[in-house]
């Protein structure tokens, strides 16, 4: 039994918002995940669907894996580096500069048979 993996490396969402969606689907059924990720309201949830669509793929590719019987292993979210790799800053009260921190987060899904 092995495990498929895909991943979003430098998503433009923060790791901390990306886990929320994450959590939904950990420890579901494939078809049950694909469910809750689209009627989720959170915009992680675009990230997910697609990165998990491209895990079920990868394990269609054996054909000794039944993609019915897959389950989400997996589901998280790592936090990546900063956009173009340096703080931005911003005007903040009476003349300073407050600094603007744009983050982006490392997405990855594992998927692999249910145990019968």
């Amino acid at each position: 039994m092995s495990a498929f993996v895909a991943r979003h490396r430098f998503a433009r969402i923060t790791a901390r918002k990306a886990r929320l969606a994450a959590d939904l689907i950990r420890g579901c059924e494939i078809n049950r995940a694909i469910e809750i990720l689209q009627f989720s309201p959170r915009r992680a949830a675009v990230f997910y669907l697609k990165v998990l669509k491209s895990a079920v793929a990868n394990a269609s590719q054996d054909e000794d894996v039944d993609v019915n019987k897959l389950i989400v292993t997996d589901a998280r979210a790592d936090d990546g580096p900063l956009l173009q790799h340096r703080l931005r800053w911003r005007p903040g009260p009476q003349g300073r500069a407050m600094p603007v921190r744009k983050r982006t987060s490392h997405l990855t899904v594992v998927v692999a048979e249910r145990a019968e």
